[in-house]
């Protein structure tokens, strides 16, 4: 008697689930790196803000304001092009800013560190959040 050749209705539907928990898996890492690539462009962003404050602090009293860091541009228009982030320019004075990188997509925002935030107060700057570590 021969022996039938091929695979069973079943030893079929067990591959198809194995190869289904194994893309699930694998979807899940990738949204997760694609969130932290998104998070390293806010920081990109926030950093260059901060510099730009440096360099306008240098050659004024005070720290400047978010269309004054553009100008000719407008943040506005810096928001535009960066699609991920909101980068706001607070509480600017001759001591001091705050700059703001708030998430605008409701996948970003599922990121562990949420918004981000570059502190300068007295001469001290601070980054937040610093929990989870990878943030910064």
């Amino acid at each position: 008697m021969k022996k039938a050749l091929g695979f069973t209705l079943l030893e079929l539907m067990i591959v198809v689930v194995i190869i289904a928990v194994l893309a699930g898996l694998a979807l899940t890492g990738y949204g997760k790196q694609v969130r932290k690539s998104k998070r390293a462009e806010a920081k990109q962003q926030l950093s260059d803000l901060a510099l730009r404050q440096e360099k306008y602090r240098a050659n004024n009293t005070t720290y400047a304001t978010c269309d004054q860091l553009m100008a000719p541009s407008t943040c506005a228009g810096y928001n535009t092009l960066y699609k991920n982030y909101t980068v706001a320019v607070t509480a600017n004075s001759a001591t001091g800013f705050t700059i703001t990188a708030t998430p605008k997509t409701t996948d970003q925002a599922k990121d562990a560190c949420g918004t981000l935030q570059v502190q300068m107060a007295n001469g001290a700057l601070s980054k937040s959040p610093t929990n989870p570590p990878d943030c910064w």
